[in-house]
């Protein structure tokens, strides 16, 4: 159908007076994505999903400490240069988690191969499984976030 649609606009900017180089541009100009857009979107995604499958070096790296309901730990490793990524340890492995924008301001880090989901606000954390819809741990706090709730108790 798409194609259909790219032949149709060729044609009638042909029709128009337009050169076919200049038609076959204003069919990607509305809205059809031309075959290196695509290849380069799939690259993208393919570079994502090979790095979320690697267990990243965390040398050099900040990490902060979580401590979360039920006894869970969790540690995430940060750059300060660079809040696009963190790294994620949570039962024994580490993640390389990596940012996904959010209308809502929360923090949203996500790595696609092992399904996890970290999502941070100013007063906790919480890890989620993607895959089977649950959450791991809840009420994930690290020093700082632990010292204000039992200030504002008070």
């Amino acid at each position: 159908m798409k194609k259909l649609s790219a032949f149709i606009l060729l044609i009638a900017g042909i029709a128009c007076g337009a050169s076919p180089v200049m038609a076959g541009t204003a069919a990607t100009a509305n809205g059809h994505a031309g075959k290196k857009a695509t290849a380069k979107k799939a690259a993208h995604k393919h570079e994502a999903q090979e790095a979320d499958e690697k267990e990243p070096d965390i040398s050099g790296l900040q990490p902060t400490a979580f401590n979360c309901e039920l006894g869970n730990k969790i540690t995430i490793y940060s750059k300060a240069s660079d809040d696009q990524q963190i790294a994620l340890h949570w039962n024994r492995h580490t993640h390389l988690m990596t940012r996904v924008t959010t209308t809502t301001g929360a923090q949203r880090f996500e790595n696609a191969k092992s399904g996890l989901v970290w999502i941070g606000i100013p007063a906790k954390g919480m890890l989620l499984d993607s895959k089977h819809g649950h959450q791991l741990a809840n009420e994930c706090k690290n020093s700082e976030q632990a010292a204000q709730h039992v200030a504002e108790k008070s």
